[in-house]
């Protein structure tokens, strides 16, 4: 799906200071999220049951809870 066809809106996990902010595109089939400071940049596309768990995960806004690698 071509970025002319999906709506941008700012992730509510996205800080509120203009900094790192996720941009967030819902589709029938795919969830796209992009950085705000690069819309021209990189996207990653989700199933929505991938974006629900993650969601669901906790991890959202508290990277000390994120696995290291």
């Amino acid at each position: 799906m071509s970025n002319e066809r999906l709506t941008w809106f700012k992730s509510s996990y996205s800080g509120g200071e203009g900094g790192d902010c996720v941009e967030v595109a819902i589709a029938p089939s795919t969830i796209h999220l992009r950085d705000s400071k690069n819309p021209t940049g990189p996207q990653l596309t989700l199933a929505p049951a991938t974006w629900s768990a993650f969601l669901a995960s906790g991890y959202c806004g508290n990277a000390a809870t994120m696995p290291s690698s």
